[in-house]
């Protein structure tokens, strides 16, 4: 007996609305630059396979930013990666589409906002996720811990790309603070970062006592594995240092420049932003000033103090002494950051003591760190570019010819984007960034 054999349809495949998903909602670019950050594009659709799935992007408000063909989707599989070259400075909305089987689509919106173009971009990178860098150090590896001096925030970033930081510390509680400590100057010895605050008053004349902070963290690994551990504090180095000057008949001002209603950025107030060990020294820290000058005139020399026991300051709360004022001619600037090398070679990061100093000039100076002798100008750096030069990263061997040094800048006040807000006043942090670049020594 023959049995007839039975077919059986074959189903018709469902497949489900496609899924899509962005690493951030807002990105930020600059006009010419190079490695801007990416955003990463999740796609997926039930019933098929991601890499079936189509990605595309299209501008959606203003192309003379950013147009369709200005961006670009790589990658295949569930994740994909979107980058934007800027044609303009501005912002504009991004209609980012995926196309799944059965012709289902989804969109998300990505809001990108994009900066002027900048002097040697192949040397310019974007630290994002904060505008106001004051203070680096290296961490091996091509990596650094930046401070921002509008909050307690510390930031590890990769230096030679663009984009978010990939770890962040907060020791605002470890501190016992709720305010910016106002961090302005780092140096590291050996597993020991100390960080200090600018130590004067606020932009109003007020005192602020979070501001007369200095303390240190410990640093574990490097690169990208570095972690920071909270150390010691110390919170009288200010009245220190007044005392000390009170006892020396008041040579440099410091009661003067610290008192009720003084602002710290002009050319006899008091502000730090340098710190740094002297030669040879664990022990010996230089606290570089913004403000005063010595005198207190234009044209008037830097300032460094010595603080002979820092280590003492920090592992016991012992009061700080100081050595005799080092007064060096940096052509009437003064120290915004001064960092040395393994060899004690010393840079001297030198800008304006004025608090709105971005059209002054700034300029890198070469110093053995021997009070005494003479520093030596090694470059002028450029005052057409959004924001402030900072922070010195990292010191180079400077008997190299060529070498190279890279600076961050802090951007806070910068009119990033076109539209008249500071950059530490955006909405979005994605927007908010420094620049670090890398510049050549004569």
């Amino acid at each position: 007996m023959l049995v007839a054999a039975l077919t059986v349809p074959a189903q018709a495949v469902t497949y489900g609305t496609p899924t899509i998903a962005l690493s951030a909602s807002y990105l930020s670019g600059a006009v010419g630059a190079t490695g801007d950050p990416v955003v990463n594009v999740t796609v997926g659709q039930s019933g098929a396979d991601a890499s079936a799935l189509t990605v595309s992007a299209s501008a959606s408000s203003k192309p003379s930013v950013a147009g369709t063909g200005d961006v670009t989707v790589t990658g295949a599989g569930a994740v994909r990666q979107l980058a934007v070259a800027a044609r303009g400075r501005g912002y504009t909305n991004l209609t980012v589409k995926v196309t799944g089987l059965g012709g289902k689509t989804a969109i998300k919106t990505l809001s990108y906002a994009a900066s002027a173009a900048v002097q040697n971009p192949a040397d310019a990178r974007y630290l994002t996720g904060s505008a106001d860098a004051s203070a680096a150090v290296d961490v091996g590896g091509g990596y650094a811990v930046v401070a921002d001096d509008e909050s307690n925030v510390l930031r590890l970033y990769d230096r030679s790309r663009s984009g978010a930081p990939v770890k962040t510390w907060d020791f605002s509680s470890q501190l016992g603070v709720s305010k910016e400590v106002d961090i302005e100057g780092a140096t590291r010895i050996g597993d020991t970062i100390y960080w200090t605050g600018s130590l004067g008053n606020n932009k109003d004349g007020e005192y602020k006592a979070p501001r007369n902070t200095v303390f240190t963290t410990t640093v574990s690994g490097s690169g990208a594995g570095t972690q920071l551990t909270y150390g010691r504090s110390y919170k009288k180095l200010r009245d220190d240092l007044v005392a000390w000057d009170k006892a020396n008949e008041n040579k440099y001002g410091f009661a003067a420049g610290t008192a009720d209603g003084e602002a710290p950025k002009q050319i006899d107030g008091f502000n730090v932003e340098g710190l740094e060990f002297a030669p040879g020294s664990t022990t010996t820290a230089y606290l570089g000033f913004r403000a005063p000058l010595a005198p207190v005139v234009p044209g008037g020399k830097a300032l460094i103090v010595p603080v002979t026991n820092i280590d003492q300051v920090l592992a016991s709360g012992a009061k700080a002494t100081f050595g005799a004022g080092i007064e060096l001619d940096l052509g009437g600037l003064s120290v915004r950051d001064i960092r040395k090398n393994a060899a004690g070679q010393y840079l001297i990061l030198a800008g304006s003591w004025a608090a709105d100093d971005n059209s002054d000039p700034y300029a890198l100076y070469q110093w053995d760190g021997v009070p005494g002798h003479a520093p030596i100008k090694r470059a002028d750096l450029p005052t057409t570019d959004p924001g402030g030069w900072e922070a010195i990263v990292e010191v180079p061997d400077l008997t190299v010819p060529g070498a190279r040094v890279q600076l961050i800048t802090d951007s806070g006040s910068a009119d990033l984007y076109g539209d008249g807000t500071e950059a530490k006043d955006l909405t979005h942090t994605e927007w908010k960034k420094a620049r670090a670049a890398w510049f050549t020594l004569g």
